[in-house]
């Protein structure tokens, strides 16, 4: 069927993706099954270096493509929604399986109230997930839906934005994560609805070494600080969240009879988590490139696609 006589589709579907040939085809497999069609389907890729492409190839996918020099989650999500071409743009990390096939019914729905900027869906662990970030989890993405919430707060691994106010104003491409979190404070502050929807879950995997936990919350430490400059994160509030959530998490093992098997973890992921976030307060104003790599990317992924391009503008200037 040509473009000229396809039907418009629902909603754009932006998917942000580096590396994800793991998680991808259940997803995709996943998006085709909704109730809502037709939709578009966008992947934003930064330099996958595995299948990721292929896969998606084997889709009614639009590829857009992104250098991994040039990645921020910002830059990444303008990019798939200037491509887009619905009026509601939904936001999907690539490693997000959504609960079922009423997914994306559900995380539309708020936007039958024309107020509504922005909706997102519950998240959950899934087998592999920490036991602490399901805790987490559990706090802010609560069992009841709220389509008119009082604070801020979202995450763009599952979440939909009227395309029309990302066009007055799109995603802040300097901030190193939270990015979700500035535009839906951008949008109360004009005097729109941000609206959870319980009903619209995802399950959220997170496979992080004890490095990338780390990086994970020191990078959005760094953008917290630059969205709130008068915010701090001392050594003082280190050691009080650090306890306080430990404490926390162990009691909630104690009543699922999980203490001896989560006791451990629970203690090494909060330490991880927020040192981090202290680190990351030490840091902010002062992104450098190799912050960027370690934030973004494993080891010696830009320095590689350096050294490509290098090699291919030599070769180009030989000719």
């Amino acid at each position: 069927m040509s473009s000229a006589t396809s039907p418009t589709p629902r909603c754009s579907i932006v998917i942000r993706a580096y590396n994800e040939e793991k998680h991808l085809p259940a997803l995709l497999d996943r998006i085709q099954a909704q109730s809502v069609q037709p939709v578009e389907t966008i992947l934003v890729d930064s330099g996958s270096t595995d299948d990721t492409l292929a896969i998606a190839g084997r889709y009614p996918v639009k590829i857009v493509h992104i250098k991994p020099g040039d990645f921020t989650f910002g830059r990444s999500l303008n990019k798939g929604i200037a491509a887009a071409s619905a009026p509601i743009a939904v936001l999907a990390s690539a490693h997000v399986l959504p609960f079922d096939e009423r997914w994306l019914e559900h995380l539309l729905a708020p936007f039958a109230d024309e107020q509504v900027a922005l909706s997102y869906g519950m998240q959950r662990g899934g087998a592999e997930s920490e036991f602490s970030e399901d805790q987490h989890w559990q706090r802010w993405f609560p069992e009841h839906s709220d389509w008119d919430q009082p604070h801020p707060y979202c995450n763009n691994a599952n979440a939909a934005i009227l395309r029309s106010l990302w066009q007055q104003q799109p995603y802040d491409e300097d901030l190193t994560g939270l990015e979700d979190l500035a535009w839906a404070s951008w949008a109360k502050h004009e005097g729109y609805k941000v609206a959870y929807v319980a009903e619209a879950g995802v399950t959220h995997i997170h496979e992080e070494n004890a490095a990338q936990i780390v990086n994970r919350h020191r990078r959005e430490a760094v953008a917290l600080k630059s969205i709130l400059p008068q915010s701090h994160f001392t050594l003082l509030n280190f050691l009080g969240m650090f306890v306080r959530r430990t404490l926390g998490d162990w009691r909630a093992a104690l009543r699922q009879g999980a203490f001896l098997q989560q006791a451990g973890p629970a203690l090494r992921f909060r330490l991880l988590q927020y040192w981090g976030t202290y680190r990351g307060y030490q840091e902010a104003g002062r992104m450098t490139p190799a912050m960027q790599q370690v934030f973004y990317y494993p080891p010696s992924v830009l320095e590689t696609r350096r050294r490509n391009d290098q090699a291919d503008c030599e070769t180009e200037t030989a000719r």
